[in-house]
């Protein structure tokens, strides 16, 4: 009996392809934002302890006072702070927290940012430097593909991942804080669940990944084609053509024939080239409006994170992003030894 011959589909070649890529680059993917958040929970665990020493050491000497009142504490007793709390104090302590619990979860975002920016500048660059292309180009795949997986992984992977991480660390964090309150006779879910607001927060971070998708758009696409297309040393290519273009701007005076600044070409065109792959970094180009938020939940909420949808800079930046990747696509078909 004769074996049927099965065509592989182009969704099965890709989801294979994007595999790879995670195969490849599982530390910056995966590992990358776990132990940044592991370093986060380290660090503000340290900070905990040593806060905790401080205090500990003024309720021993009587130099703790509640709410500036002629109270003084003799011990540590977290209870007795919640129960001379009003309303407006929990408030405060809630923003406090919130705050606090976004500073600790943004470091899986930090390394995101390098990870997909380096990840970007050597994805068709170094199997060109190191001739691997010519295997990959000897099997049914296609140049379209292959940009696409690292497009994708780009794009949706490793944030995606990202946001594990720091949903992951932020969870990891109320717990740490959790344990000290009721090692201290306090009631966590008075004191730290209740006014905190992580569900809120995980909410935003989970919306934020189309956002990131569209604004890292025209830095990937970018680095991709840069990647694609530099002999050699791609990041000085893809750095220094910005800012060199930025600088000639700058000198020149060039924009004023448009009625606009130097500063514009700076923000929109070298920024939009360079920093797209920086969590936040959209925020910036947000209207004062939208940024006047009167607590970090506010400003990271799921409607705010996803009102950057309607800002044209996202769409045209995708535009360029696409046009950047088509370009890349077709100097990979051309592509040879370096």
């Amino acid at each position: 009996m004769n074996a049927v011959n099965h065509p592989v589909s182009k969704v099965s070649t890709l989801r294979w392809l994007l595999k790879r890529e995670y195969w490849e680059n599982r530390g910056g993917f995966l590992y990358a934002p776990f132990i940044a958040g592991i370093a986060s929970l380290v660090m503000s665990t340290v900070g905990i302890v040593i806060g905790l020493f401080v205090l500990r050491r003024a309720a021993s000497q009587g130099d703790l006072h509640i709410n500036n009142s002629d109270i003084q504490v003799n011990g540590l007793d977290l209870d007795l702070l919640t129960r001379q709390l009003d309303p407006k104090d929990l408030v405060e302590l809630g923003n406090g927290l919130d705050a606090t619990l976004a500073l600790s979860s943004a470091w899986p975002f930090v390394v995101l940012g390098f990870v997909v920016f380096f990840y970007c500048l050597g994805a068709l660059y170094d199997d060109r430097r190191d001739r691997s292309i010519l295997f990959w180009k000897s099997l049914p795949l296609s140049d379209t593909q292959t940009v696409l997986s690292k497009l994708i992984s780009a794009v949706l992977v490793a944030p995606i991942i990202a946001v594990v991480a720091s949903i992951v660390t932020m969870l990891c964090f109320l717990v740490v804080i959790s344990i000290v309150a009721l090692t201290h006779g306090g009631d966590p879910m008075a004191l730290i669940w209740g006014p905190s607001s992580p569900l809120l927060l995980a909410a935003g971070h989970l919306s934020w990944i189309p956002v990131f998708m569209l604004w890292s758009l025209p830095t990937v696409g970018w680095l991709l084609l840069c990647s694609s297309w530099a002999k050699s040393k791609p990041f000085l290519w893809a750095v220094m053509l910005p800012l060199f273009a930025g600088i000639v701007v700058s000198t020149t005076k060039v924009m004023g024939l448009f009625d606009m600044t130097s500063g514009w070409f700076w923000q929109h065109i070298v920024g939009r080239l360079l920093l797209g792959t920086i969590p936040g970094v959209e925020l910036a180009y947000r209207p004062e409006a939208a940024m006047s938020r009167d607590s970090i939940v506010e400003l990271l909420s799921p409607s705010h994170q996803l009102g950057a949808l309607a800002l044209p800079e996202i769409w045209i930046g995708a535009a360029v992003g696409i046009a950047f990747i088509f370009i890349a696509i077709r100097l990979r078909r051309r592509a040879g030894e370096i």
